[in-house]
């Protein structure tokens, strides 16, 4: 034999040697593999589970809005079958009559036309006659009808006189910019508390004694008021100006 022939000869019994040793040294793994390729041939392939999100026959609610399908609902034996309605669009809760639209249908409408509800109040103002002389002039009002008449009252009070009674004369001594912060009567004795304005009158002595008047006066036309409690910003002072007394109730017969 050859020398070339001797050396193939030698070279397959080799590669066969090796190949034997990798087989062996691999059989586990080999076997293994061979036992989940045989399993995958003999069994059915499992379905791929749909993400959930997906659903395989339901059709999506905005494709089909006005589509209504009825789900069959499989009940044990002996049970009556039930079908649901499902992608139904909610109709809206009946209202309970009961309820305050109801009862504000029932209410009467008001007349647009019709006037709110007034009274005649007397309000007080300073008039000066011919000889200098301080005098309280009385003027009506009509002053809609609320919880608070006093404090209504005293409002339009310091609202100050009409174009026509300012040409007769009659003029307003409160001091501007006073504000009625409250009117509350306790007793026989109204409560009437204002800002610090109410200390500054630019008229001197006359002119804080005409603007207590003028309060006092139209107060006390209140039937259940003899007299008045000054108060400026909750607090009772004991003068208002030069000495004139505060720091008790005020009736007409205090001037």
């Amino acid at each position: 034999m050859s020398w070339g022939a001797q050396a193939m000869v030698i070279f397959w019994i080799v590669f066969i040697v090796i190949i034997i040793s990798v087989f062996m040294a691999n059989a586990d793994t080999i076997k293994r593999n061979f036992g989940l390729f045989r399993t995958r041939l003999t069994t059915t392939p499992a379905i791929e589970a749909l993400p959930p999100d997906i659903t395989e026959s339901e059709p999506s609610i905005q494709e089909h809005p006005q589509e209504t399908t009825a789900v069959q609902v499989q009940t044990p034996a002996g049970e009556t079958e039930k079908t649901a309605p499902t992608a139904e669009p909610q109709k809206p809760a009946a209202q309970n009559p009961s309820q305050t639209p109801t009862q504000q249908r029932n209410e009467p409408a008001r007349n647009p036309s019709q006037p709110a509800q007034t009274r005649d109040r007397n309000i007080y103002y300073t008039q000066i006659d011919k000889d200098g002389q301080i005098l309280q002039s009385r003027v009506s009002r009509k002053i809609q009808a609320s919880d608070s008449p006093m404090q209504d009252t005293l409002n339009t009070m310091l609202m100050g006189p009409s174009a026509d009674e300012l040409n007769k004369g009659i003029i307003n001594l409160i001091p501007q910019n006073t504000r009625v912060i409250s009117a509350t009567v306790r007793g026989d004795t109204a409560y009437i508390n204002f800002n610090e304005d109410f200390l500054f009158n630019t008229f001197g002595v006359e002119g804080y004694v005409a603007q207590l008047r003028q309060i006092v006066w139209t107060v006390t036309e209140f039937p259940n008021v003899k007299d008045v409690q000054i108060l400026i910003e909750g607090r009772r002072l004991d003068y208002l100006g030069e000495g004139i007394w505060i720091g008790s109730p005020i009736s007409r017969q205090s001037f």
